[in-house]
């Protein structure tokens, strides 16, 4: 992906204004270690995700809220560090803090929430740019908040050019007309959530996609680098209400990628991906759980990070992607260190290495075990699925490392999953919010370095 180090700085100069605990993310049982205080405090950070593991679409799961009236104090305040990490982006935090305050009972702050799109506030040289936002809810709000300063929104472009989205018989224009009022040029698209019409989307971004931002003209036969295209949630499907999982945003770039290229017959480029697996969220993720164990004025090191999610391909993937980059980053600085101290000499950083010493500053021990929580969106891991999934590779696209091989691990307890019911047949199933399975993805030959 392009131009991610100034990100990379710019984040770095964040989690640098408070002094800072060496960072550790792994997993062990035994976190909370005794202090010289009279009170132990905590070790570790919890990481959550929302969307069916909190609550299916709009209905709470009950176990939630009784987990999360243990992890409060008598004055509603968190007894451990945690954030909510979420590839939702149809709200703003502050919206998205409120209902889980209601939906579990305790306080939340919107510090304590990361959307797909929170680390687009990194990105300050598009906000002063024109760009083109996708998505549903208050996009125009959303986008403003984050910093951008002139958007666009779809809806923008069909009023000022009519005659492009011709798909639904019904809204097509009842008479001939030219294209009314006129947009600044557009110079990079946003991709915030999967849209209402998706006709109407993929057709309007294709379009300033090949007219390079200029919808009154054809598309363009040079073949030149497109606009930047910022995208946001990569999930495949996520669970709702329904026993199956539903289309999420990453089944709309997947229509997207397969337009352009069938079109063009070149790949679709991302200036950034953000959102679960993105490695860049899950260091936002830390830093928010170091900076909420310094406003507790908590003097213990935060040594370990638990991830908590219901989809393997984005939550507990992510998890594995950020730890096992963090093990590439101190393995190549330490060589880094040995080559400069047999030699005597200091060698000029690369791009790739200075992102390295601005990211991981400290060394970490690497996330071993995470925690699903079933059914999810894989359904518990059956093992039939569980053999399916590792046939076939995980939905990502350029930027994001390919996959290692999967491994389900026992359950931190020891215990066997609880099933629903007396039945242990086919037809039994894992109770809805029960952790199923420890997860670790592990190298294998296909692993591609960070």
């Amino acid at each position: 992906m392009r131009g991610l180090l100034p990100l990379y700085r710019g984040l770095y100069r964040l989690a640098s204004r408070r002094p800072r605990t060496p960072a550790a993310v792994g997993s062990r049982l035994d976190f909370c270690g005794t202090q010289t205080s009279t009170k132990a405090q905590p070790r570790f950070g919890l990481l959550f995700d929302i969307d069916g593991v909190l609550v299916r679409g709009r209905l709470p799961i009950p176990a939630a809220r009784r987990a999360f009236e243990k992890l409060v104090d008598s004055q509603g305040r968190f007894v451990v560090p945690v954030v909510f990490v979420t590839n939702a982006g149809n709200c703003l935090r502050q919206t998205k803090a409120d209902r889980l305050s209601h939906i579990l009972g305790v306080p939340i702050t919107q510090d304590q929430v990361i959307m797909s799109h929170s680390p687009l506030r990194m990105f300050k040289r598009f906000h002063d740019k024109c760009v083109l936002v996708s998505g549903q809810g208050p996009v125009l709000e959303i986008a403003k908040n984050l910093g951008f300063r002139n958007v666009v929104s779809i809806d923008m472009l069909r009023e000022s050019f009519p005659l492009l989205d011709m798909v639904d018989h019904n809204r097509r224009p009842k008479l001939p007309s030219n294209p009314v009022g006129k947009l600044p040029k557009v110079e990079a698209v946003v991709l915030f959530g999967e849209p209402v019409r998706w006709e109407t989307n993929l057709q309007l971004i294709i379009d300033i996609l090949l007219t390079d931002g200029n919808l009154g003209s054809a598309y363009s036969s040079q073949n030149t680098p497109h606009l930047p295209l910022l995208g946001c949630n990569m999930d495949l499907m996520w669970m709702a209400e329904a026993q199956s999982p539903r289309f999420g945003h990453g089944t709309f770039l997947v229509c997207l990628e397969n337009i352009y290229k069938k079109i063009t017959g070149e790949d679709l480029k991302y200036e950034a991906l953000m959102g679960k697996p993105s490695e860049l969220t899950y260091h936002f993720a830390e830093y928010l759980i170091r900076t909420q164990a310094e406003e507790r004025e908590w003097k213990s090191p935060i040594t370990t990070l638990y991830a908590i999610g219901d989809n393997l391909m984005t939550d507990i993937y992510g998890a594995n992607l950020y730890s096992r980059c963090l093990e590439e980053r101190i393995s190549r600085k330490n060589a880094k260190a040995k080559m400069v101290a047999a030699t005597g000499t200091t060698a000029t950083l690369s791009q790739e290495e200075e992102i390295d010493s601005l990211v991981e500053r400290r060394a970490g021990a690497p996330l071993r075990h995470l925690l699903q929580v079933c059914p999810g969106v894989h359904g518990g891991l059956q093992p039939r699925r569980r053999r399916a999934l590792r046939r076939q590779p995980v939905h990502q696209r350029n930027g994001v490392p390919r996959t290692p091989g999967l491994q389900v691990r026992p359950r931190p307890d020891g215990a066997r999953p609880h099933r629903a019911g007396r039945g242990r047949g086919r037809g039994a199933h894992l109770r809805t919010g029960e952790v199923c399975a420890s997860v670790e993805f592990v190298p294998d030959r296909s692993w591609a370095s960070c």
